[in-house]
């Protein structure tokens, strides 16, 4: 029995999380998987349940004893309100690895073909640290500082887990994208701690671009690149444009991996403005399950089984494309959706 923490998430996150949860106990049932879901709230759910915080020490404490949880979407308000959740999730656990394969997808049309990526983020520094300081308050003229951090110590640890990450699903590239022209002592360190990494992985070959031409590169031919490597905030707006080349958020999946703790979750936003009708595409949330499952098959074999079950029965309905959600240009429903990825089992 596997005890899994289930964080549903706002908006269309509790639509979307149990549609995922019925088609991975679907594939378990098959192939001999139990998982025990252990629904803990964030975000504004857990506002709404009373709870002082956005990120609860109930569910900070049950990922920290179970190890893995599935999280759909949360909501975060811009400018304004509470600290991003993810960010909280990422910083208090120490899932200093984000993973997002980006892939095509049969049955889903994108300008491009064969795309097969996968980004690799710093989930702990850079800007996203949240050191701000306004330091004139004066009306109409105000001035604000944001802190940039980088250490060598995180830098290096991303670095190892991207090539580690490249040589066990034998990928044969690491690029890193930097822009260390400009900032020569944070970005500069980055680049110098990852091309010392590199020298202990003489079979993966190692590159570096200066992101806005590496931006340049990846909307001309995204084939050319394999395994991106980035930090913090670059990640974070690479992986959503990579999303973009397969056919958006609502098809990648993503994960972050610390030593001891690994949350899985669907990367697009909460979509307040179509939660509980019925219509939301739960495919991306699947997609981080088939990772998840993949991470429990390290030590339970039926759970890669699992995972390979779910996958081709995504593959065939998309490739069938009759019975699929309107954001990719069918009609049926979340749960008639489920129904067709669940019948494909």
């Amino acid at each position: 029995m596997h005890k899994i923490v289930l964080i549903p998430g706002d908006g269309i996150g509790p639509e979307v999380t149990g549609a995922a949860c019925r088609v991975i106990d679907a594939a378990g049932t098959k192939t001999g998987v139990n998982i025990d879901w252990i629904k803990c709230p964030a975000g504004a759910e857990a506002l709404q349940q009373g709870h002082d915080d956005v990120l609860p020490q109930v569910t900070l404490d049950a990922i920290a004893e179970h190890k893995v949880a599935l999280k759909g979407p949360v909501t975060t308000p811009i400018g304004k309100g509470f600290t991003s959740v993810n960010v909280q999730l990422r910083k208090k656990l120490n899932l200093y690895g984000a993973v997002r394969p980006v892939r095509n997808l049969s049955g889903v049309k994108t300008r491009f073909t064969d795309v097969d990526l996968v980004i690799v983020r710093e989930n702990t520094e850079g800007l996203y640290s949240g050191i701000e300081n306004e330091i004139v308050s004066t009306p109409g003229a105000s001035v604000v500082t944001s802190l940039k951090i980088a250490s060598e110590a995180a830098s290096r640890r991303i670095a190892k887990f991207a090539f580690e990450y490249a040589r066990e699903r034998e990928r044969k590239r690491v690029t890193v994208f930097h822009k260390a022209n400009i900032m020569k002592l944070s970005d500069g360190l980055f680049i110098r701690c990852s091309a010392e990494v590199a020298k202990a992985y003489p079979d993966i070959a190692y590159d570096e671009r200066i992101i806005d031409a590496g931006c340049m590169k990846l909307v001309q031919d995204p084939n050319q690149f394999d395994v991106l490597l980035l930090e913090n905030l670059y990640g974070d707006v690479i992986s959503d444009l990579c999303a973009g080349l397969v056919g958006g958020l609502g098809v990648v999946p993503g994960s972050n991996i610390g030593d001891e703790v690994a949350v899985f979750e669907a990367v697009h936003g909460s979509a307040p403005d179509i939660a509980g009708q019925g219509v939301a595409n739960p495919l991306a949330v699947l997609m981080s399950g088939v990772m998840m499952l993949n991470h429990l098959g390290e030590t339970d074999a039926n759970a890669k089984q699992a995972a390979e079950k779910i996958k081709h029965a995504y593959n065939a309905v998309l490739d069938e494309h009759t019975t699929v959600t309107r954001d990719l240009g069918g009609t049926a429903s979340t749960a008639a959706f489920t129904d067709a990825l669940i019948q494909r089992l």
